[in-house]
């Protein structure tokens, strides 16, 4: 019998909208109908979508996905392949430009006009230049840089210690969902999660969910981020970067 337009729906996590604007121009035609006329989609259809998913995540524009998949030349294996070396040269590249404008948010450098007694009494015994000329080198042309630049050069000594002030008061809540069981896809984790990444909007540079995710991925990777976030709470790192995930998915 296949399955309904609303089952497909829920499974690819589109709209039914989106399945019908797929079938009007040609892109995703089910392969059969119900006895009542409604659109049933069979394996082969379910197939379909999933390679016009990836493509439209990676930004190909509908167009251009109906002109891959309908090429006589190319199989189901081929557009695997090719999307997954797209996705990983993707997700590598993301996750360098987060990975050092992460360093640059962490270091604090960009234009902060403090003195060092004052940086000592803000940062502690964190230091505040660590990053700065790795980042600079790396991503120094790129948009986050310039925005995390320029809206750093404008703070004061105050708004440094509101900021820290503010990613203290977020560890302490964080800490204490963890003690308390919560698992890092339930609803108080995600929330400290969008928190966590609407401070970095806030403060630093536009932070999207895609972003966030690149950044998640990194406090795990990056020993010098697992241990910052391990020392609030041993496995810290490991269960924000699922819980950041979980937050992306759910509001996607």
């Amino acid at each position: 019998m296949g399955y309904s337009v609303g089952q497909v729906a829920g499974f690819a996590g589109v709209t039914v909208r989106t399945l019908h604007h797929y079938d009007e121009i040609g892109l995703l035609s089910p392969g059969g109908r119900s006895s009542a006329g409604h659109r049933r989609y069979d394996d082969a259809d379910m197939d379909r979508l999933q390679r016009i998913l990836f493509y439209r995540e990676l930004g190909f524009p509908l167009d251009e996905v109906a002109v891959l998949l309908d090429d006589p030349q190319s199989d189901p294996q081929e557009h695997l392949r090719r999307q997954h070396a797209l996705l990983t040269d993707r997700i590598a590249r993301l996750q360098q430009m987060a990975k050092a404008v992460e360093h640059a948010m962490e270091a604090k450098k960009m234009g902060i006009n403090l003195t060092p007694e004052e940086k000592f009494e803000v940062f502690g015994d964190q230091d505040p230049e660590q990053y700065a000329q790795e980042v600079e080198e790396r991503w120094g042309d790129t948009d986050s840089y310039a925005e995390s630049q320029r809206r750093a050069a404008s703070y004061a000594k105050e708004d440094w210690q509101r900021i820290q002030d503010e990613s203290a008061d977020w560890g302490r809540r964080y800490v204490a969902a963890m003690e308390a069981g919560e698992p890092a896809d339930g609803e108080r984790a995600t929330e400290l999660a969008e928190e966590h990444r609407l401070h970095i909007h806030k403060w630093f540079y536009d932070c999207s969910y895609e972003m966030h995710t690149c950044l998640g991925e990194m406090y795990v990777a990056d020993e010098r981020f697992t241990a910052f976030y391990d020392a609030m709470k041993p496995g810290l790192a490991e269960h924000l970067r699922d819980a950041i995930l979980a937050n992306g998915v759910r509001r996607a």
